[in-house]
Parts: C-alpha cells; structure tokens; sequence
C-alpha cells in the first residue's frame, strides 16, 4: 500500500501543535466567554484578562486567522458559528473536554522523558482539583452524546440492579434509568467524584433510585447484588493484573447469570488498529502507571481469568467498543 506521507506533510504533522496550543491557550483564559458578551478591543481584553498588551494582541489575532474570533475595526468578539461549543452553559459545547485536553498538554510535553526513563510523567502538586473537574466534565459531555447508542448496543433486558464503576458523574447511569425505568443503580466512584454525580442525578431527578458509594476500586469490595455491571472507559487506567483484580471484583458483586460490559478500546492483535487507540496507549504512558490500550484477546482472557463465560465483542468502534462477559 502507497503511503500518503510526504516532507510537507511530516512537518505539518510537527507544527500541529501551535494551533492546539493558541486554542488551549484561550481555553484557559477563557477568553471565548468573555469575547462572546461582544466587541472588546485590545485594551478592554488586557484590562479583563490582567494580560500583557503584546501577547494578548498576537494570540487574538492568531484566533481570528483560524476563524475561532471575528475581528472588525480592532474589535474582537467570539465567531457565533463556534461560540456554543466554546462557552459554557451551552448543550453544544466542549468546554470541559478542551479543558481536559490543556491538561494532558502538559503530560505529553514530557514524552520523551517517560520514554528513556519510565513513567508516569509528573505533575505540578496543584493540578489535581482542576484536573480532576476538567476530566469528569469531559467525561459527562461524551457520554450524554453516547449513551442512547450505547445502551440499544448493550440491550439491558430484564437486568434490574446495575452498578456502575468509576461511574463518574453518572451520565451512563442516567441513561440507563431512564431507559429501564424499574432498574436501580449503584454508582461507585472515589470520594472527590460523589459530589459532582449527586448534583447530576438531583438535577435528573433520579436520586431515589440511585445508591452513590465512595471508594476506590483498587482497594475497596465493590456493593453485592448486582445483575449488570458497566466499567466504562477505566480498564485503560489499570495494568493487565490490575484488571484481572477488578473483574474479580466486579465478579464477585454479580448475582449468577449477571453480565460485565466494558466499554473502551478492543485494538487489533498487532495493537496498531485503530490509529486512534494506539494514540491513546501514549496517553496512559504518560499519565499512568501501567495503564494502555488492550486487545479484545487480552480483555477476554483477563475476564475469563477472573470467572466470566461466554465473553463476546458486542461493538468494535473505537473507544465505544463494548465487550461482555456472564458469570455463571
């Protein structure tokens, strides 16, 4: 097979990053927001920012010449065509996956340190509430998108007692009770997460049909009686053995004749397919210990080894590929 690959297109490939980074920059000003109540010219946008007059005048123009910003008679204001998915509050928006991705920046920009000496990359000792808010709302923003598809894939049935682990702010969750409205549901995730799901199922009103527990799934017995268990993009975070643990875990909180379904990456047997989860695997080299993305062969063999049967991919479509397993 002829490859498309070129000199010109190898260093496109390498200055890709300066428009992510002019984009992530202004994420994290927030400066869309602010553009988005109307015109500011450039002393307005210093004076609102606290910014450096220079730079702001450079970045501002840099985001007009990629259409992101309107620029007219020296006035600035958000391009209306983006403004929904660049601010918060809109239904459209990836603000929070933006904010994820400015995080990830700087993980990534140690790559080759983690390459020649291991991971995972460091992190400032300040990033973690932020990071983690960032990550849970990227999180909540892809599944509300994807749940409706995700829950006709994995048809639920007369399954009645789901629990969902390292369920985040529970946007499968509330698919899944609004699509079986006599199920219950378990969302198990660590403590700093709870709050964040609590204020979703409140505003979903689903809170009286819905247990949240605290804890961590490395060392804490997941809650008992479930019939359907959801591990939704986490066994990515975790090392094989790690896994294996979990879906013992998992096992163990199944009544027989329940099922796992894991939702995440199912790679080629040469780990090269698709593209985008080899991509992904870097990203767990630098953000965890062990953590990558597996092959089906290896997904189903860690279930087996932990006590499940009939293990089957359901969905092979990148990180949506939806693997189950019964316990017997």
């Amino acid at each position: 097979m002829k490859s498309d690959l070129s000199s010109e297109s190898l260093q496109h490939t390498a200055r890709a990053f300066s428009r992510s980074r002019v984009l992530l920059t202004a994420v994290e000003l927030d400066l869309f927001t602010l553009l988005a109540e109307g015109p500011l010219g450039i002393e307005e946008v210093v004076d609102r920012l606290g910014s450096d007059t220079r730079g702001t005048t450079i970045l501002l123009d840099a985001l007009a010449a990629m259409g992101l910003l309107v620029k007219e008679t020296g006035r600035y204001t958000t391009n209306p065509d983006v403004a929904g998915f660049l601010t918060p509050g809109s239904e459209d928006t990836i603000l929070p996956g933006l904010l994820h991705s400015a995080h990830l920046w700087k993980t990534w920009s140690r790559l080759t340190e983690v390459i020649l000496g291991g991971g995972p990359a460091t992190r400032s000792p300040t990033d973690g509430e932020d990071r983690t808010k960032a990550f849970i709302g990227a999180m909540h923003v892809r599944a509300m998108r994807d749940a409706p598809s995700l829950i006709t894939a994995i048809s639920p049935g007369s399954a009645r007692n789901l629990i969902d682990v390292g369920g985040g702010s529970g946007s499968y969750t509330i698919g899944f009770l609004n699509a079986v409205p006599q199920m219950r549901a378990t969302l198990f995730d660590l403590p700093d997460v709870i709050p964040m799901a609590r204020e979703r199922f409140m505003a979903a009103g689903l809170m009286d049909r819905v247990t949240l527990v605290p804890g961590d799934y490395n060392t804490d017995v997941l809650p008992g009686g479930q019939d359907l268990a959801l591990l939704s993009a986490v066994i990515h975070q975790n090392s094989h053995q790690q896994n294996v643990r979990l879906y013992k875990k998992v096992c163990d909180a199944l009544e027989p004749g329940g099922r796992i379904i894991v939702r995440d990456y199912a790679m080629s047997s040469d780990r090269t397919r698709p593209a985008s989860g080899a991509l992904f695997a870097v990203n767990m080299l630098v953000n965890t210990t062990g953590g990558n993305s597996y092959t089906f062969d290896e997904i189903k063999a860690g279930l087996e080894e932990a006590g499940f049967a009939k293990v089957n991919l359901l969905q092979e479509r990148e990180m949506s590929s939806l693997v189950e397993g019964w316990k017997p």
